[in-house]
């Protein structure tokens, strides 16, 4: 009973985990979207073992077809995925990463070919086949050794393209925990395959290893990890000396009173002066609302008390741009200023993108050249 609850501990906690890393603008990343796939197929891989214990395949038969997925096969090819993602495009690019998942896809359509004839009973498979099956089942095999030995040794040597040491660290770490527990998992599986061996003391012990994998990583990985490291600081930085002149607002919301209340003998002309653009003017200096990455027009109408329409009118007469290019310029100022501060010099730059309000990435690197001409790459090399 205590194992199975440990289990499903581990099992929780890896989907709780890799959700927030999906969810979370800070870690979203195309590089730890296959850290939250690695956790996903790992819960997956140790709830058909929970399901075996329980003997919830003998009362409910077709949930075998969980475990019919190779999800294991899955598990080096995420973690490869997840160390090339961070490493240099020019790398990266020449990477045939969907030849990787031809073991797993070759595995799961045998596997389930199999288990819709002894488990679910739709067809029967001809004694003329079962040679093939063979045959096909000593390819899954030899794939099995491929994928588990190989694919991890060749991380290995990827992990030398990553910059930081810290980082590189943390993932040498991640790839010896999930090399040990294939290189295990695979020999005992072999060793219970060819000779009828006993191997389920070994798989509780592997289940074990398994769960701390994702203990260690949702403290290692998420609770120490730089990004995660970074964010304070960050905020701090973004927020420090710039507390919000709240005389300063309340002039503007009386004069702002004061106009809505005489609207029909007050014309304004749409100029810098625009009351309703100096308050935006102010909630962006001051309460940095650009930090927000869900910011959108709506957002910003609903603080200044006018429609979205209005917002982009006043932006675009005033500034000649657009309202994601406005909200943008402001990112990329906060991202500029931390680059040129000496002691924020060794802080991921992606981090920096990420809490400044930028939602990938992508959108941060586009921006920022955009902006500046540079990526924020070459930006910090000419700052230095």
């Amino acid at each position: 009973m205590i194992y199975t609850t440990i289990l499903n501990i581990a099992i929780f906690q890896g989907v709780i985990l890799g959700i927030i890393i999906l969810k979370s603008s800070l870690f979203n990343s195309n590089s730890n979207r296959y850290l939250a796939y690695l956790l996903f197929a790992l819960s997956i891989v140790l709830l058909n073992y929970v399901f075996e214990l329980e003997g919830v395949f003998t009362s409910y038969p077709l949930v075998r077809f969980t475990d019919a997925i190779d999800w294991v096969f899955l598990l080096p090819v995420f973690t490869f995925q997840f160390i090339i993602n961070r490493i240099d495009d020019a790398v990266k690019n020449k990477q045939k990463t969907y030849l990787y998942y031809i073991p797993f896809v070759f595995n799961s359509i045998l596997n389930v070919t199999v288990c819709l004839d002894i488990v679910a009973g739709i067809y029967k498979i001809p004694e003329a086949c079962i040679p093939l099956i063979n045959i096909l089942r000593i390819i899954q095999l030899l794939m099995a050794v491929i994928i588990v030995l190989f694919l991890p040794l060749y991380s290995y040597f990827m992990i030398r393209y990553l910059k930081d040491p810290q980082e590189k660290k943390w993932v040498t770490t991640l790839l010896t925990f999930m090399y040990l527990l294939l290189v295990i998992w695979l020999t005992t599986y072999m060793a219970g395959y060819y000779f009828q061996a006993d191997i389920s003391s070994t798989m509780s012990w592997l289940a074990v290893c398994a769960t701390f994998i994702i203990h260690w990583t949702a403290y290692a990985g998420i609770y120490k990890y730089k990004l995660a490291k970074n964010k304070d600081a960050i905020y701090n930085f973004l927020n420090n000396d710039l507390a919000l002149s709240s005389a300063s607002l309340q002039i503007i919301e009386s004069g702002l009173t004061e106009e809505n209340n005489t609207s029909e003998e007050y014309r304004e002309s749409i100029t810098a002066d625009n009351l309703y653009f100096q308050k935006l003017e102010l909630l962006c200096k001051e309460q940095h609302i650009y930090t927000d990455s869900t910011l959108n027009r709506e957002k910003v109408a609903e603080q200044l008390g006018i429609s979205a329409g209005y917002v982009s009118l006043i932006i675009n007469t005033i500034t000649g741009d657009n309202f994601a290019n406005y909200i943008n310029n402001y990112r990329v100022e906060a991202v500029k200023e931390m680059i040129s501060n000496s002691d924020y010099e060794n802080y991921n730059l992606l981090a920096m993108g990420l809490e400044s309000g930028f939602t990938s990435k992508t959108t941060f690197y586009k921006a920022f050249k955009k902006v500046t001409g540079q990526t924020p790459n070459e930006y910090k090399n000419t700052c230095k």
